[in-house]
């Protein structure tokens, strides 16, 4: 890009308020527009402590981790076509990643030309404990299963991730909850876009998940991204 690209930053967050405030502080601002916290109904202070923080606040009702990011996409598409940004950063409220690492996300967008950026926990640092077996597993099987149908060698899912807005957009992305991650990636893959990963490190998150903390989450979420993977094929 021959200009600084203007990136804007979604935060899809449901009762994160112990954590939030950390992840929007903790973002390199001077590179970004907005950071978008997307409150999913949440029954804590994420809203308030996210907007003290200096994020904007968009609050979806209708549960569900893509709900919340397909919210965050509604509030940008709104601004007029000139000042739609250039990429959009997806990170969780959680602090499990690692805000700073971001330049690093979006260099490969801005320097070399690729569409999708996923910030890889397997090709990086992960902190003892910070990915359950379910999680690690799902990760293996879901990223194999891509290699076999379309040839992308992801090694995660993970929810750090850059992405061109104009590419963004033409996706179509649609699930509403666990499917997220893994719909945008095996879209890509049947764009045909030019994909990519960069390490990043990985920690504890703050709180308890609400995925892979429950039993019920844990295979609810791994019986969706298997869906979805074969629902595209």
């Amino acid at each position: 890009m021959s200009t600084p690209p203007v990136i804007d930053v979604i935060i899809p967050a449901y009762n994160e308020e112990a954590s939030i405030g950390r992840v929007v502080g903790e973002l390199p601002r001077h590179l970004l527009r907005d950071v978008i916290v997307c409150d999913n109904n949440s029954r804590d202070r994420t809203a308030q402590v996210g907007a003290d923080a200096g994020a904007v606040v968009v609050r979806e009702e209708r549960a569900g981790y893509g709900s919340a990011c397909l919210r965050g996409m509604a509030y940008i598409a709104r601004r007029p076509p000139h000042e739609h940004p250039d990429i959009v950063v997806f990170i969780d409220g959680d602090h499990s990643d690692y805000p700073e690492q971001l330049p690093e996300l979006v260099a490969p967008i801005v320097n070399d030309g690729y569409d999708l950026v996923i910030g890889s926990r397997a090709l990086g640092e992960s902190e003892a404990g910070s990915m359950t077996v379910p999680q690690v597993f799902g990760n293996w099987l879901a990223t194999n299963l891509i290699r076999l149908f379309y040839g992308y060698a992801f090694t995660d899912l993970g929810p750090f991730r850059a992405i061109r807005y104009s590419t963004l957009v033409q996706l179509g992305m649609e699930d509403p909850d666990f499917g997220w991650t893994v719909e945008m990636q095996v879209r890509a893959a049947r764009a045909g876009l030019q994909c990519t990963e960069v390490p990043v490190r990985y920690r504890r998150r703050i709180g308890v998940s609400k995925i892979s903390g429950t039993l019920r989450g844990t295979i609810l979420a791994g019986h969706k991204i298997l869906w979805t993977i074969f629902k595209l094929i």
